[in-house]
């Protein structure tokens, strides 16, 4: 059965950072906010999906759809039926909404309950059809990691950093990750929170207490290390750079090669995050861009890329 996705972003400063991340999570785009895909995502894996519905029932017709849910098992839990709005489409009234999600749960073989339902189920009329079945809501967990003890007036934002760890880990079974320029461990607090296997070092000591203290405030455990991104010695799936870029870590191109050089060592991709032109470094140390995406906020632009 397929999944339905609803999208949510900010015009102009996210649209392309979305659009790679879906690439990256899908293996395809929407041209609308609405994606329909046979691939299982967490909704609060991303900072841009709203919602998701799984299809068990569709038709043309409401009817329909309601002899279809009638012909369900009979559940052993209590439910609520949430009517999924479709952004792209002419706005249902709130009333209207209502009168479908009761007449929904009217016919859902089980037990309603608006307050602590045990299962939520989703009815949208998306692509010419109606469709129901489980919904799930994005949490929206990353808000909660900006109330980190300790915070770096240069690190990315904790949305930013989760979509960034969706495009270097689209699926996580069986993979290892590495941060080796982790600084106060915004990028490994989003991946750990996703269980992703991921490593983090730095080569400023003072700044890996605070890099600790933020995973373990979390309830997370990484590996933390004092470390040059030349010194790395095992191998991994895929690395993150977010490259220095504030006055007090200002590095020269060659010692941007010789670190994007090192990361071709000892990882199979490279997701690079930068604030200038860095094509010709990257190519020069070995990979190639097969993908990329920029996040905006208000002139300052950074731009996301996937090399392998």
């Amino acid at each position: 059965m397929p999944y339905i996705y609803t999208f949510s972003y900010r015009k102009g400063e996210e649209e392309s950072l979305c659009t790679l991340e879906m690439r990256s999570l899908f293996r395809k785009v929407s041209e609308t906010s609405i994606l329909e895909s046979e691939i299982k995502v967490d909704p609060s894996r991303s900072p841009f999906i709203k919602e998701r519905v799984e299809v068990v029932c569709e038709s043309t017709h409401l009817e329909e759809i309601f002899m279809q849910i009638e012909a369900l098992p009979l559940m052993g839990e209590t439910f609520k039926v949430i009517f999924v709005k479709n952004p792209d489409l002419e706005k249902v009234e709130f009333a209207e909404r209502r009168k479908i999600e009761r007449e929904v749960g009217l016919r859902i073989p089980g037990e309603a309950e608006l307050v602590k339902p045990e299962k939520m189920f989703g009815i949208m009329f998306v692509n010419g059809r109606w469709v129901f079945g489980p919904y799930v809501k994005n949490e929206a967990i990353w808000h909660q990691h900006q109330q980190k003890p300790n915070g770096y007036s240069t690190a990315l934002s904790t949305r930013v950093a989760r979509a960034v760890v969706n495009i270097a880990v689209p699926n996580p079974s069986g993979i290892k990750a590495i941060d080796p320029c982790c600084g106060i461990g915004t990028v490994l607090v989003e991946a750990l929170s996703m269980g992703i296997d991921i490593d983090g070092s730095d080569i400023n000591p003072l700044i890996l207490q605070g890099t600790r203290e933020n995973i373990a405030h979390f309830g997370f455990q990484g590996e933390v290390v004092k470390r040059d991104v030349r010194n790395v010695e095992k191998n991994y799936d895929v690395a993150i750079i977010d490259l220095p870029y504030n006055l007090c870590s200002v590095i020269s191109p060659e010692e941007q090669l010789e670190m994007l050089q090192s990361a071709r060592r000892f990882a199979k991709k490279l997701v690079v995050v930068t604030v200038e032109p860095i094509d010709p470094i990257i190519e020069k140390a070995g990979f190639d861009i097969v993908d990329r995406g920029v996040a905006t906020k208000s002139r300052f632009v950074r731009e996301v890329i996937v090399c392998e």
